[in-house]
């Protein structure tokens, strides 16, 4: 799932690469990934022009010179490519952008579940999930963030993945950032004290200021993207059965990641660091 340090990735991709670039064509090429229709679509986005993407949360927000947005939430499996033409199209490649340069923009979604728009930006608040975000994870300050936390009792890894806590964190930097902060993913928020929530804050920060760059650098010269967790330090990194005995062991203490799969999502962590 596309979490911030892949979307800012992509986001700055774009701008060095499409801002101002004219768009020759558009094909809406699976509908039900097109909520505004993809004749509505293929019609605004032909002869249009690309500003600064921005992102929101997990959403990027691409605006068309007719002061339109291309919104774009890529969910678990949403993919992009920008390629030339003659490369092979993914399978369920939901639209094709072709510019004037003889680039393409591709999005695939190998699941169906993203979801794409072209709204006027006063409807933005109107789109599922959208108008129900809190703020940003990168752009919270800690008061509210301490505010905000507190209004909620649950397990904290659950708190910090409920996008209307705050926008943009997932299970994989959940991961990440609770190993960072010393905190065990199940326990509860209203066991935390203040140094607790202080900590988890400046995690926040801490792994996205390390990843970001690392994403960045990924996917300098090339988009075609795949998933790139590489540089995480504890999530999925337990170690598989038959695996040598140095394998799954966490990068703090030595001892083994832990990992479980509670509602069928996986949550890795390190029992002694984590307590």
């Amino acid at each position: 799932m596309p979490e911030i340090p892949d979307l800012e990735a992509i986001r700055e991709y774009f701008n060095e690469r499409i801002v101002g670039v004219e768009i020759t064509q558009a094909e809406g090429l699976i509908p039900h990934v097109i909520r505004t229709g993809a004749a509505d679509f293929a019609a605004t986005l032909t002869g249009n022009r690309f500003g600064t993407t921005l992102r929101q949360g997990k959403f990027l927000l691409m605006p068309l010179a007719d002061e339109r947005i291309l919104v774009v939430n890529p969910m678990l499996t949403g993919r992009f490519q920008y390629v030339e033409p003659k490369q092979k199209k993914y399978a369920k490649t939901c639209f094709v952008l072709t510019f004037e340069n003889g680039k393409q923009l591709r999005y695939s979604d190998a699941l169906l579940m993203g979801k794409i728009y072209v709204v006027a930006p006063e409807q933005l608040a109107t789109l599922p999930v959208f108008g129900e975000m809190g703020p940003d994870a990168l752009a919270v300050s800690e008061e509210e963030f301490r505010a905000r936390i507190k209004k909620h009792p649950g397990q904290i890894k659950n708190v910090l993945t409920n996008q209307k806590f705050l926008a943009g964190l997932g299970n994989a930097y959940s991961d990440e950032i609770l190993f960072e902060a010393r905190l065990d993913p199940f326990r509860k928020r209203s066991t935390m004290n203040d140094d607790d929530i202080g900590r988890l804050y400046a995690a926040i920060h801490k792994v996205f200021d390390r990843s970001i760059p690392i994403l960045r650098d990924h996917f300098r010269d090339e988009l075609d993207y795949q998933e790139w967790r590489e540089h995480l330090k504890i999530h999925r990194k337990g170690a598989p059965p038959g695996a040598a005995k140095d394998e799954g062991r966490c990068p703090r203490c030595g001892l083994h990641i832990s990992e479980i799969s509670p509602n069928q999502r996986i949550t890795s962590w390190c029992r002694n660091c984590q307590k």
